[in-house]
């Protein structure tokens, strides 16, 4: 594999063929902040967060650094007024579901995001898709996935296969930025597989 030389807010990074600018990034020690990736599943770019600017060619443009892939001479910056503001704004909006999720109170107070911007409509799951994509690609399982679409959007457990699959794992659990997971888990279990007495 060949070895690729970028700047990464003005820092000379090295990366190998094939990484993405997020992971070029965190191998040298710069923070870019996500929600929706973990390092066992494949790149998903769905909560946005993790988007920087970079230059090529005389050219700029914003992208999701998750799914991006390094290049040699690729500039990037991770922070400037334009990334914070997007930020900041993706985190109003995902705080108007999940009020309460210390994570993302936290990167909320790392920008500046105002947690009662917007009107709350309390779904608490932000669609991250952490749960149905561990499920689905590490667990190979498929126990958990997403139903409807647009603003009807939601994770579902798929009843047939969580009676038998999820007492044991709960892997996905801890994954959830939110903790609505588990309340959905609980409520499919005591309506369509309660326990044996």
């Amino acid at each position: 594999m060949s070895e690729i030389r970028m700047q990464i807010d003005g820092k000379e990074v090295k990366a190998k063929e094939g990484m993405t600018v997020l992971e070029a990034a965190q191998q040298a020690g710069i923070s870019i902040p996500t929600l929706c990736h973990h390092e066992k599943l494949e790149p998903f770019g769905g909560c946005r967060l993790c988007m920087v600017e970079v230059e090529s060619g005389g050219w700029t443009k914003l992208v999701v650094s998750c799914v991006y892939l390094a290049q040699d001479d690729l500039i990037v910056r991770t922070r400037s007024e334009k990334i914070d503001k997007i930020r900041k704004t993706i985190l109003e909006l995902l705080l108007a579901h999940a009020p309460d999720s210390p994570q993302l109170l936290e990167l909320a107070s790392e920008v500046g995001a105002d947690a009662d911007r917007f009107e709350q409509e309390a779904s608490f799951c932000i669609h991250c898709g952490l749960c149905v994509r561990y499920c689905a690609e590490v667990k190979k399982k498929n126990a958990i996935g997403f139903i409807d679409r647009g603003i009807r959007k939601e994770i579902a457990f798929i009843p047939e296969i969580a009676a038998k699959e999820c007492n044991d794992c709960k892997e996905c659990f801890p994954l959830c930025p939110t903790s609505y997971l588990q309340a959905a888990f609980v409520l499919v279990e005591a309506f369509a597989f309660p326990r044996q007495k």
